[in-house]
């Protein structure tokens, strides 16, 4: 394939070609129907008629004759006029300066000067391209090779043709405009295109209104005073074309550089042109002087003016002359005036003569032999197609040809038959007189919209004619009111068209309106004359898309709405062509009148009339019709329903009913948009001529609103009722003629029912429907059901004898028909056109018998068939009611497959397959048919019998062996047995001993690989594990072995710790306590929450015995054992300490508002009571053990807190150390290594107390505090008690004091700091029992002063409140401050003399209570100690001291007290104590 050459044609794509079968080709419109979804995307297709249909020529030859219009090709492309006007008007600009423009050649072709001087503007002009060396560039933009200088040339022929008149163009002064040619150069005649449309063309038909878009709204004027001028010969280099004649014509050009000018009246414009030129000289002297300098010197050098008669000298002319010029010449003014007057739109010429078909044809053909040399047969039409564009484009080669279109059928006849015309039809092309595709009876078939259309609209309800020759075209365009069109070659050359779709028209306007702007600047509705084409390739190029084809000989083509189409002919020929519209265009059409009264173009018809019209015949219109209609009336309704709402708000009052119809189109069209009225219209007295549509009724005159008139054709309430009319006939009778004509035809998807048909029958009656061949034809149709109806009936019932078999002549009933004898009946069914209600319950069955014959011998061929779908198939047959020869053997190969599916099934579930299941299938088989599938299956059954019952008899004897087997052993018997796929109880049993053995000995390994320590519960559960294994385990002597050294140590242990008779276990004596009191189970959420500042919260997760021994065990390592058991300890710390807290507040009278119950009898306290150092609860005397026994300083404790035999420590460390030799973690160890490291830090910690002189401070606060005596008697709610020991005050102890002496009470062991510090603290908080002996002689004085007695402290007390009525705060300072070693030295000297007074103390104390005398000199305070219990001991050489204000009256550290020096001298301090007398430390 060879590639195209530069600018050659490239044809496009062909469009759809349809050949209707004679069933399609029947109905016009119902098969352009058919095809439109495919062809409107083309917008143009080609219908091929069946092959027979050739209707006869009908025209009459003889009469027809008519006048062509002349084409000059070059001149129809768009592109291409628009460079002729451009060298029309550089050819008249140098004929005016008396020269004559020659068109250079470059290269060996013409320059295309349009092109050129269209570059060097874009590039900035003539001076920019020469300044920037342009012209190389802009030589390539024009195709000329670069590298061989033509940029040079190019610029000289510039510079010598265009520059000149450029500068005209613009107003600045000519240079020297002497226009020199080159030999080589062509001659250029101007084509003169406006000038020529002086001719209009001929009115051929007295109705053709689709001739007024040709007419010239301008007409021939003079252009000067010497009247109009003849045009000089049209000299045209033409090849066979037939010169026109002569005629008158104007010369125009266009300025190029001016806004375009509109279009006015010729007087009009010649007027104003003579005003701007300036008068003659009336004096015949002043004409012979030059205009330039004034003087009428060198006669023989003055110039006049063939335009105006004005002189002018050749030297004074701008650029001047060298000489007279030889031709025409005219002055500047006149040169103005010549290029500025407006365009004329363009427009085909008329010929001079009229032709004859004949003389036409021989015409034609001799031009195109002519032209190609070759006979017209033997011209390919790609040839003559490549060369139609090539001609339109060029501007050398000026071809003139001439086409007969538009020609009145009704004048000269219509090619195709008509009746009662001259043109005789013989009987055989009778058909053809009333065919549709008869373009006289298209447009007016009842399927048609146009057939509603009262006038005969020339060219859209009657056809035209066209007769062509070569090269002669049609020009884009869409139709009239945006409806179809179908054209009909009769005989002669191809018709070559394009097309392009609807959707596309915008897009193909506005690329035409961007490549040729110039022409639709002075002819806007250029598109709608018919007079401009634009190559395919140039608006494919451009996103248009074009499609093309060859319409031949006997061949339609139809375009589609808004389809812009064009074309050539390829020769003589003769074609016909008309409009037609149907339902589908209704919308459209519509559409396209909202367009026009945009554009203001007028329309053809009046489509609101058209509406109304068909309304009116709604009772006979065609029901797909009336459907259309129905939507397009009801927008036509409300449109108009709006528009009279307007007109009445804005002021229009008056009306009047007019019946529009019988006015001319030319009286009814809006003065504004140009519609055709129709429902309504404005009017006005001041002018009765013009009338508004609607949308225009402020635009028809100035008058006031009021005095406008609305003219109505029919009010709304006449509208409505039409459209109900309308709507009754779409929805009723349509519904019922589509549904008969398909039950008729037989050509529905889905079939209607009986019922259904009987119903059609009694509507046609009750709603008196047209009595139409079909009513007859559904009743025939009824009949022939009903009786087909009642036999399927009876063949379903089984009643009707159908045959009759050999053996006594026995008759047999319907459900013993054979197959074949059903399927007949079936088929039977199928040719009704109707469904009855018995057939689908026969073809079911039909299907039903079909499918188990297939489903049968699909499942008899298969080797193993599946049982289910064997039994399934049986089942299916038990409802067919026919003969089945396949049942026999399905029953058979049923019970063979039931066999083959349980052996199958018991292989594959091998722990299933027992002995006696093997034994049960080879028992049933042997009773089946013989097939191989059995016999193998009995074969392989049979032999793992036997293999089974071997196997089973020696594993049996290998468990029951003694002593036992090795694992060993086990395992290679294992091996072997689990290749059988048997379910064996002793296999089986066998292979889970090897898997606890081997599993046994894993976790045995793993129990102490690593220098683990393994966990007591793991060893006991996995030695108790071994003894249900009957296999010699070498580990498991050693494993017991352990277990038994651990029991001798938990025996051990608890001889040690527990009590006799006492219920605890060992682990719970050793383990820190989870809960404390006699009654904790019952109240230990309600002391908790009565304390809830002493601590966090105890883990919910160990709250009990049970939860630390599951913790100890689940624990990993000892670390984690350590871990949960010190979250116990400190549980166990908060429920002591709110314990006592709890327990201390019972005893006192505020808190005692009800009865109290003490003791472990849970009653009231009365008499002798003994309280616990640990809890702090009292119990009765009698009640509890005995105290008597008990030496002074040993701390009592209650049964429930004395849990074991608290041993010494020097017995427990061998229980640990024994433990840790026997290599076995168990809670009791763990908690026992958790008890003697809590031990060892409590010593550390008495240690570090006495270290830290936290026990110097109980001293000093026992000196100077009240000592509590025992013995004392107290009464609440009305019981006396006392309590015969006296316990530690709670008053006198800090919390850490506190926690450690708790803490000390809570250890399980014996130690002597338990005994000395509780010793130490009794001593210094409790005095001794009254009738102990006193100590009172044996105390020495104080470093402080004498010990106050009673009443000495009462008469202190009372001087102190008499002598001030207000307490003031006293601060006790020291030396000024000092730091360093001196602070140091002052702070070891300051301890080391509380340790003496805390001697001292001990020596002189006494049982009454002592105060410090506020009274103390300077040097005494030195020695005073701080009262609060948590003092801090500051350093420093000066230490702030505050007094409390209220009873107490001791003294404290300003920092131990959290008060600032300024804030102690502005404000009262009163201590804790004395605000909070029952304060208790431990809460």
């Amino acid at each position: 394939m060879t590639q195209p050459q530069l600018n050659e044609f490239i044809p496009p794509q062909e469009c759809p070609v349809f050949e209707p079968s004679w069933e399609e080709f029947a109905d016009p419109f119902a098969y352009i129907n058919k095809i439109r979804p495919i062809a409107e995307k083309t917008g143009i297709c080609k219908i091929r008629p069946p092959p027979e249909w050739q209707p006869p020529f009908a025209c009459d030859v003889d009469r027809l004759k008519f006048t062509p219009r002349i084409q000059r090709l070059n001149e129809l492309e768009a592109q291409t006029r628009v460079k002729l006007n451009f060298l029309d008007q550089i050819a008249k600009f140098w004929e005016l300066q008396g020269s004559t423009l020659k068109i250079p050649h470059v290269e060996r072709k013409i320059l295309d000067l349009y092109q050129l001087n269209k570059l060097v503007n874009e590039e900035g002009g003539f001076d920019a391209v020469c300044r920037e060396r342009r012209w190389t560039k802009i030589s390539v933009k024009m195709g000329f090779a670069p590298g061989k200088a033509i940029g040079s040339h190019l610029r000289a022929h510039y510079e010598r043709i265009l520059y000149p008149y450029n500068l005209f163009q613009v107003g600045a002064n000519l240079p020297k405009a002497t226009l020199t040619h080159d030999t080589k150069d062509k001659e250029y005649t101007p084509h003169d295109l406006p000038q020529r449309q002086s001719v209009q063309p001929q009115e051929t038909c007295s109705i053709a209104r689709r001739a007024k878009r040709m007419r010239s709204e301008r007409s021939c004027f003079k252009i000067g005073p010497g009247g109009i001028r003849e045009n000089r010969p049209n000299l045209r280099r033409r090849m066979g074309t037939y010169m026109a004649k002569q005629e008158p014509v104007k010369m125009e050009i266009t300025e190029v550089k001016q806004e375009p000018i509109e279009h006015m009246d010729p007087t009009e414009y010649e007027e104003n042109l003579l005003t701007i030129i300036d008068k003659p000289p009336v004096n015949k002297v002043e004409t012979y002087m030059c205009l330039v300098c004034g003087s009428g010197s060198a006669e023989d050098r003055l110039l006049l003016c063939d335009g105006c008669d004005d002189s002018y000298h050749i030297f004074c002319l701008i650029p001047p002359l060298h000489e007279v010029p030889k031709g025409d010449w005219r002055c500047p003014k006149c040169l103005a005036q010549e290029c500025g007057k407006p365009p004329v739109a363009f427009g085909f010429e008329q010929a001079s003569r009229s032709y004859t078909l004949q003389a036409f044809g021989d015409m034609a053909d001799s031009f195109k032999s002519d032209y190609f040399n070759m006979p017209v047969h033997m011209v390919p039409t790609e040839l003559v197609e490549k060369e139609f564009w090539r001609l339109v484009s060029t501007i050398e080669e000026d071809v003139t040809v001439e086409y007969g279109a538009d020609i009145a059928s009704k004048e000269f006849g219509s090619g195709f038959p008509v009746r009662n015309s001259h043109f005789e039809v013989s009987s055989e092309d009778e058909h053809y007189l009333t065919s549709g595709w008869n373009l006289n009876n298209m447009p007016v078939l009842d399927a048609s919209v146009l057939t509603h259309i009262t006038a005969d609209i020339c060219g859209m309800k009657v056809p035209w004619l066209y007769v062509g020759m070569c090269f002669s075209s049609f020009c884009w365009h869409i139709e009239d009111h945006w409806s179809y069109s179908i054209n009909y070659l009769h005989w002669g050359e191809p018709k070559t068209w394009y097309g392009a779709p609807g959707y596309a028209a915008e897009h193909l306007e506005s690329v035409m309106k961007k490549l040729a702007p110039e022409l639709f600047e002075s002819q806007p509705d250029l598109l709608h004359q018919l007079v401009t084409i634009m190559n395919p390739n140039t608006l494919m190029n451009n996103g248009v898309p074009i499609f093309r084809t060859n319409q031949c000989a006997g061949e339609f083509v139809i375009t589609f709405p808004r389809a812009y189409h064009s074309g050539f002919n390829q020769g003589f020929n003769f074609a016909e062509a008309v409009n037609f519209c149907t339902m589908d265009w209704m919308p459209i059409g519509r559409s396209c009148v909202d367009h026009y009264r945009q554009l203001s173009r007028y329309c053809v018809f009046s489509h609101d009339e058209m509406v109304c019209n068909m309304a009116f015949k709604a009772d006979t219109m065609d029901v797909d019709l009336a459907s259309a209609l129905l939507g397009d009336m009801t927008t036509m309704i409300k449109e108009e329903e709006e528009l009279r709402v307007k007109i009445k708000k804005i002021g229009v009052v008056q009306s009047r009913q007019v019946d529009y119809e019988v006015l001319p189109d030319e009286a009814r069209q809006c003065c504004k948009c140009r519609t055709t009225c129709y429902l309504s219209g404005i009017s006005c007295a001041c002018s009765p001529n013009k009338i508004a549509c609607l949308y225009h009724a402020q635009d028809l005159c100035s008058c006031f609103l009021s005095n406008l008139t609305l003219h109505y054709k029919f009010t709304l309430d006449e509208l409505y009722p039409l459209l109900e009319s309308v709507k009754l006939r779409a929805e009723s009778y349509k519904n019922w003629l589509c549904a008969v004509q398909d039950i008729v035809e037989n050509n529905a998807t889905k079939k209607r029912g009986l019922d259904e048909l009987h119903g059609l029958v009694e509507q046609a009656e009750t709603k008196m429907f047209p009595q139409t061949s079909l009513v007859d034809q559904l009743r025939a149709l009824i009949s022939e059901a009903d009786k087909v109806a009642v036999t399927a009936q009876q063949l379903l019932n089984g009643k009707r004898q159908t045959r009759y078999r050999s053996g006594g002549g026995k008759s047999q009933n319907q459900n013993e028909l054979t197959v074949e004898e059903l399927r007949s009946f079936v088929q039977q069914l199928d040719t009704l056109p109707c469904n009855i209600r018995q057939a689908p319950l026969l073809k079911d069955l039909l299907t039903r018998v079909d499918d188990f014959q297939q489903h049968s011998d699909r499942l008899l061929s298969d080797e193993s068939p599946s049982p289910q779908e064997l039994q399934d198939l049986l089942d299916v047959s038990l409802g067919l009611d026919v003969e089945l020869p396949q049942l026999p053997l399905l029953r058979e190969r049923l019970e063979q497959a039931r066999w083959l599916e349980a052996v199958e099934q018991a292989s594959s579930r091998p722990d299933s397959l027992c002995l006696d299941t093997m034994r049960r299938l080879i028992d049933q088989g042997v009773g089946l048919a013989p097939h191989s599938s059995v016999e193998r299956a009995m074969a392989r059954l049979q032999e793992l019998l036997t293999v089974s019952e071997q196997w089973e008899e020696r594993v049996l004897s290998l468990m029951d062996a003694r002593p036992y087997h090795s694992i060993d052993t086990f395992d290679a018997a294992l091996q072997e047995v689990e290749n059988i796929p048997a379910y064996l109880p002793n296999c089986l049993q066998l292979k889970d001993v090897v898997t606890k053995a081997k599993k046994w000995l894993h976790e045995a390994e793993m129990l102490q690989l690593g220098g683990r320590i393994p966990v007591l519960d793991g060893l006991s559960e996995l030695v108790l594990r071994a003894e249900s294994i009957p296999v010699r385990l070498e580990p498991l002597s050693r494993l017991e072995a352990l277990v038994s050294d651990v029991q001798s140590w938990k025996e051990s242990a608890a001889k040690t710790f527990l009590l006799k008779s006492f219920p605890l276990s060992l682990l719970e004596v050793l383990c820190p306590r989870c809960e404390a009191g006699s009654a904790h189970q019952k109240c230990r959420s309600k002391k908790v929450k009565e304390a809830p500042q002493l601590g966090k919260k105890a883990s919910t997760k160990l709250e009990s015995v049970c939860d630390v021994e599951r913790a100890l065990s689940e624990s990993k390592d000892s670390a984690s054992a350590m871990t949960a058991l010190s979250e116990v300890r400190q549980r166990e710390m908060e429920i002591l300490l709110s314990l006592r807290a709890s327990n201390e507040s019972k005893l006192l009278p505020a808190e005692n508002s009800c009865a109290l119950s003490v003791c472990v009898c849970q009653k009231a306290p009365s008499g002798a009571m003994v309280q616990c150092e640990l809890c702090r609860d009292i119990f009765h005397r009698d009640c509890v053990t005995t105290t008597a026994e008990l030496e002074h300083g040993q701390a009592w404790l209650c049964p429930l807190c004395q849990r074991s035999r608290k041993p010494p420590l020097d017995k427990v460390l061998p229980l640990l150390a024994s433990l840790q030799r026997i290599r076995v973690r168990l809670p009791e160890g763990d908690a026992l290594r958790f008890l003697i490291e809590r031990t060892v830090r409590w010593q550390h910690r008495v240690q570090q107390a006495c270290t830290d002189g936290v026990l110097e401070r109980v001293s000093a606060v026992g000196r100077v505090g009240l000592k509590m005596s025992p013995y004392q008697t107290q009464e609440i709610n009305g019981s006396l008690f006392y309590t015969e020991r006296q316990s530690i005050p709670l008053q006198g102890l800090g919390p850490e004091l506190e926690e450690l002496m708790v803490e000390g009470f809570l250890l399980q062991v014996t130690l002597p700091e338990t005994e000395k510090l509780y010793r130490y603290l009794l001593d210094e908080l409790v005095a001794l029992p009254s009738h102990s002996p006193s100590y009172e002689n044996d105390t020495e004085p104080s470093p402080r002063g004498s010990p106050h007695h009673k009443n000495g402290d009462s008469g202190l007390k009372k001087q102190a409140l008499n002598g001030q009525n207000k307490r003031t705060k006293r601060r006790k300072d020291s030396s000024d401050s000092q730091h360093g070693e001196k602070a140091k030295k002052s702070r070891k000297k300051k301890l080391k003399k509380n340790k003496e007074r805390s001697e001292e103390s001990k020596r002189t104390c006494s049982p009454s209570h002592t105060v410090s005398d506020p009274a103390l000199s300077d040097s005494e305070e030195d020695y005073s100690l701080c009262a609060a219990p948590w003092c801090r001991e500051p350093e420093g050489d000066e230490v702030n001291w505050v007094q409390c204000d209220g009873s107490c009256n001791q003294w404290f550290h300003q920092v131990c007290v959290g008060l600032s020096a300024e804030r102690a001298e502005k404000e009262d301090y009163v201590c804790i104590s004395c605000t909070q007398p029952d304060y208790d430390r431990g809460e």
